[in-house]
């Protein structure tokens, strides 16, 4: 079988790896050591404030994952870097769409919950890893530091930025049915070593666990740094990816009753003829300017501005009309669905948001403080034309049926835009160290929403104006110099969801809704051996879902009760480990239905556990061994709790050899993901009418990583 990467600018690059010359460092080209032997933490991240603070020092629960750990896991994508979380679960993560996740048991919201460098950008397709230096959580409320975003919490990917020393790495990887990754990080100084540059670019062929689910992606990023001054520092980074993939459709309910039986992860409901892939174009510009007016005082100006484009097509399954009445949603008995010509072409997101921020120390008598204050501003403009969506024939979970597409008459309407979301706040933090024990950080942000919606093209726009105080207050008891004890009180903000199709308020967005969260948690930090952190937390918001009148509404509250504990650190001389545990109860109350008060909220286990153990053989010098174990208990399908979906146990082990092969330094890795081949459903959601994702059959990957 052959396999092409395009040779586009990742050729290029992997050529300039071999022959950039000497002259970008004085000092000669240096090669950076990857050893694969140790479970390289970070102890800083942005997400959790307004600037990279300490991890020890912040009152909310936090995860990160730097660039080593990623390298050494064969991390290339969020996905798969969510998954060492516990708290992260997938939420309608169709293999060829868009990667989406829930974190304490509420989904993410695709416009507001996924920042680059803090700044919001779209999640509606692969957010890539290439150019990105550490993947970090925030687990729980960020109205403070983000305004609006899910209750749940959010995920930061912060960009790769460039290197002091001359840095050149290049990976290939081979995986699942014949993938082909290849990627390349250059960085480093200019002769004038005020400016540093670093460049990033990928390429995949693509071909998925799910047969006929393939595709292709290509990236490119490039970073600049420019030291204008010792006290003034401007950064520009700029990025693109294209990405085709035919998307996975999920399964429904037979008979909207009953969990289907005997099907495969790798069968593709999508598979017809005149299938398409679903075509993705994301771009983003960041632009930073950092200026130090004294030893304690910092000004900071960031942006970002981020384009998307979807072309949506897809072999839509949904519903059964050949068995009686029909179902809708649900599969005939004997496993027939409909299937639906679906077309979105050009859709449109262009978010961009901009931040002015003061950050400095000062004290009043014996209280020492250090104050964030700031402006943000974003706005976003949706835009899409009326879609296709048309019933052509019928097909079967067990053997697919061919079924002509539509005809030539029926074509998407004209794109426009739809809807607009434009956000002003004012936000202002103080951390007021009271004595070596106590320390309280208050904060709040004052957030003014306006909101325009185009619900149907013959109907005038709908146009709404809230503002909003989200405040925020945790008390911090440092026991000892390692430890940290904390109890917060936070208010957070969401957009409304947006009704799903088939519903009778179809792309209809509910407002925006308040949600509260109230938590103790501690953390404790013992040199490089041993990290522990852990939670008690409560959250709640309104219920968002569609109810039996097929109706998208918001009614009653969810509310969601969770302990978190996490250790990471060396058990042993050669022993790493992480370990992720949650315990969630989650409940519908005060929504006026009796079928759904009182049940669990939907796809959220009670239980899920993450736990990583990386051995480095002492008698083979660069060799290292590890097990991954993921436990989920099982969560319920529907608001009513009608079906449960069984809990699972899945295990993964890998190995990396570190070695120099002519001359350089080499490391060799190799995968296998599900190695015992489980079967199991990862993911349901209601959105759509109610689908279930099983999860990736038993996979491998062998990849090699070559730093000059």
């Amino acid at each position: 079988m052959k396999h092409t990467l395009k040779p586009t600018l990742l050729a290029c690059a992997i050529l300039q790896a071999f022959s950039i010359s000497p002259a970008f460092g004085q000092d000669g080209i240096q090669s950076v050591v990857v050893s694969g032997s140790k479970w390289l933490a970070t102890d800083r991240a942005s997400i959790g404030g307004f600037s990279d603070t300490p991890l020890l020092e912040t009152p909310a629960s936090i995860s990160a994952l730097t660039l080593n750990q990623m390298q050494d896991l064969s991390i290339r994508s969020a996905s798969e870097a969510a998954r060492f979380d516990a708290s992260v679960g997938d939420a309608y993560n169709a293999v060829g769409y868009a990667e989406q996740f829930s974190i304490r048991g509420f989904a993410l919201d695709n416009a507001t919950s996924f920042r680059k460098d803090m700044i919001a950008i779209s999640g509606d397709t692969q957010i890539p890893l290439e150019n990105k230096e550490r993947f970090e959580i925030l687990r729980g409320l960020a109205g403070l530091q983000a305004g609006v975003a899910a209750p749940g919490g959010m995920i930061n990917f912060v960009t790769k930025r460039p290197t002091s020393a001359p840095l050149r790495s290049a990976t290939v990887e081979l995986r699942e049915r014949g993938t082909v990754y290849g990627a390349v990080d250059l960085g480093g100084r200019f002769d004038d070593r005020r400016f540093g540059y670093r460049i990033n670019a990928a390429a995949e062929d693509l071909k998925s666990y799910v047969r006929g689910a393939d595709g292709e992606r290509q990236f490119v990023s490039a970073a600049f740094d420019w030291q204008i001054t010792p006290s003034a520092l401007l950064q520009l980074d700029i990025d693109h990816q294209h990405k085709s993939q035919i998307t996975a459709p999920g399964y429904q309910l037979i008979r909207n009753e009953a969990l289907p039986t005997g099907v495969s992860p790798k069968t593709l409901l999508n598979e017809q003829p005149w299938t398409k892939p679903v075509d993705t174009d994301s771009s983003n510009l960041g632009l930073r300017f950092e200026y130090r007016l004294n030893a304690d005082w910092t000004a900071t100006v960031n942006a970002n501005k981020h384009w998307f484009k979807r072309d949506d097509y897809t072999a839509f399954p949904y519903g059964c009309s050949n068995e009686g009445d029909g179902f809708y949603p649900g599969y005939c008995s004997n496993g027939d669905y409909d299937v639906y010509d679906y077309q979105s072409v050009g859709e449109r997101k262009t978010p961009w948001g901009a931040q002015a921020l003061l950050q400095g120390r000062f004290a009043t008598g014996s209280v020492r403080h250090a104050l964030s204050a700031g402006l943000a501003y974003a706005e976003r403009h949706d835009a899409y034309g009326e879609d296709v969506y048309e019933y052509v024939g019928s097909s079967n979970i067990y053997q697919n049926a061919i079924v002509p597409p539509i005809g030539a008459e029926s074509s998407t309407g004209p794109v426009m835009e739809r809807r607009s979301i434009e956000e002003r706040s004012a936000f202002v933090q103080d951390v007021l160290t009271l004595n070596e024990q106590f320390t309280v950080h208050a904060g709040v942000r004052y957030v003014k929403i306006k909101r325009n919606e185009l619900e149907e093209i013959d109907q005038p726009w709908v146009r709404e104006r809230d503002s909003y105080a989200l405040p925020n207050v945790a008390l911090v008891y440092a026991p000892a110099r390692d430890w940290r004890v904390y109890g917060s009180i936070s208010h957070g903000l969401q957009y409304g969801g947006i009704a799903p199709m088939e519903t009778t308020n179809e792309n209809q967005a509910l407002s925006p809704g308040r949600s509260k969260q109230a938590e103790i948690g501690f953390k404790r930090n013992v040199n490089e051996r041993l990290a522990l952190a852990g939670s008690l937390f409560e959250i709640r918001q309104g219920l968002e879902y569609t109810n039996a009148a097929n109706t998208f509404v918001r009614a009653g509250e969810q509310k969601h009760r969770g302990l978190e504990l996490s250790a990471q650190g060396q058990a042993l001389r050669n022993l790493d480990y992480s370990v992720s545990l949650m315990a969630l109860d989650t409940d519908q109350r005060d929504t006026g239905d009796a079928t759904t008060e009182g049940k669990r909220v939907t796809n959220v286990p009670k239980y899920r556990s993450a736990v990583w153990l990386g051995y480095a053989v002492p008698q083979v010098e660069g060799l290292k061994l590890d097990a991954v174990w993921q436990y989920s208990s099982d969560k319920a399908f529907d608001p009513a709790n009608r079906v449960k979906v069984p809990g699972y146990h899945v295990a993964g082990f890998g190995a990396s050899y570190a070695l120099r092969v002519g001359g350089v330094n080499t490391v060799l890795r190799a995968r296998v993901d599900n190695a015992f081949d489980k079967f199991y459903w990862r993911d349901v959601t209601q959105s759509l009418g109610g689908y279930l994702l099983p999860g990736a059959p038993r996979t491998f990957r062998l990849s090699a990583q070559v730093d000059f």
